[in-house]
């Protein structure tokens, strides 16, 4: 049974889903049709609050392979049996772990309402003093070793349990989970589909501290890799103090060239009390390729998230949302 689309409001029940509007030509119909200042209902209910703590629902794992473990939360919605389910594996940032993130996120009720599998990797301080996946060293940014082939090992494992088609295999993250996503997504563009990068930076920003540092300035030197061929929704704060906007905006240029300038489309709207620059690379009816969310006065924070968790920010468009109607939309 198929999920419901997002930008539907079904949920997910035979009979009960509208046809989802397909292709960057339908997205820009919406657009044009939308008023310039609307707000998204933030998610409510258990699935909302289920951030903290093992149920029956959301449990901690632990996946090992050649490549090395990890351990993980899981989140499966009490009745995905018989239904079209979706994989996101959600990279938390540093000092966070997959309760705070999930909670901050809210991704689990969108779990429920769409069908999702949701991943919540964690990395522990024995591999990095703050909790940040290590995408700024060079031992961590190729396929093959390192936690990008533990991480990819973890959504193939993840795929084949649950029977989900590899064109619903998904990774998102937050700042330092955002830059290890985007490595996945130029490290395995065979099993990641598409990509959500909220915060992060383009793989080969850094290849080491001290460049990190400089990438998360805006001053980095270093030659960022080639843009990967998956599709890519980046949101980031236009005030963001952590990590430069010009990262995000780098992300999109790169997927811009992968796929040899295609069409460019922008708008801007309030959204939640948020100024916001929306552009959109794609051309006819296709789905479209990239989306950059810049977000006027937003900061170091997952735009739309719950307050409980940390770098969450409650106003502004809901990345968890956007990305998963961006994701489902191909």
């Amino acid at each position: 049974m198929r999920g419901a689309d997002p930008d539907s409001g079904g949920q997910g029940r035979a009979g009960l889903e509208a046809p989802p509007a397909r292709g960057l030509r339908a997205v820009l119909q919406k657009l044009r049709h939308e008023r310039p200042s609307f707000v998204h209902t933030p998610s409510h209910g258990p699935a909302a609050a289920e951030g903290a703590g093992d149920s029956e629902n959301f449990r901690a794992r632990r996946f090992q392979s050649a490549a090395g473990s990890v351990a993980y939360k899981l989140y499966m919605p009490a009745d995905h049996a018989g239904r079209e389910l979706a994989l996101v594996l959600m990279l938390h940032g540093c000092t966070q772990d997959p309760d705070d993130f999930a909670r901050g996120t809210r991704m689990n009720a969108l779990a429920d309402e769409f069908g999702l599998i949701v991943a919540y990797p964690l990395q522990p301080k024995s591999a990095n003093a703050q909790g940040c996946w290590n995408w700024f060293d060079t031992r961590h940014q190729q396929r093959g070793a390192g936690e990008p082939a533990v991480l990819a090992g973890l959504a193939q494992e993840l795929a084949s349990e649950f029977k989900i088609d590899r064109r619903r295999i998904f990774v998102a993250g937050l700042s330092a989970g955002g830059a290890m996503a985007d490595i996945l997504s130029s490290a395995y563009p065979d099993v990641f589909s598409a990509a959500g990068i909220h915060s992060g930076l383009p793989h080969g920003a850094a290849c080491d501290v001290m460049s990190a540092f400089a990438a998360m300035k805006g001053t980095a030197k270093a030659a960022v890799k080639g843009g990967s061929p998956i599709r890519k929704i980046v949101f980031h704060g236009a005030a963001d103090a952590t990590v430069h906007p010009s990262n995000g905006k780098q992300v999109f240029d790169l997927t811009r060239s992968a796929h040899g300038e295609p069409a460019e489309f922008q708008t801007d709207a309030v959204i939640n009390g948020k100024g916001v620059t929306r552009t959109l690379l794609g051309n006819g009816d296709r789905p479209a390729i990239a989306e950059h969310w810049l977000i006027k006065g937003g900061g170091h924070a997952w735009s739309g998230g719950d307050r409980l968790g940390s770098y969450a920010d409650a106003t502004g468009p809901d990345a968890s949302r956007e990305m998963i109607r961006f994701f489902l939309e191909a």
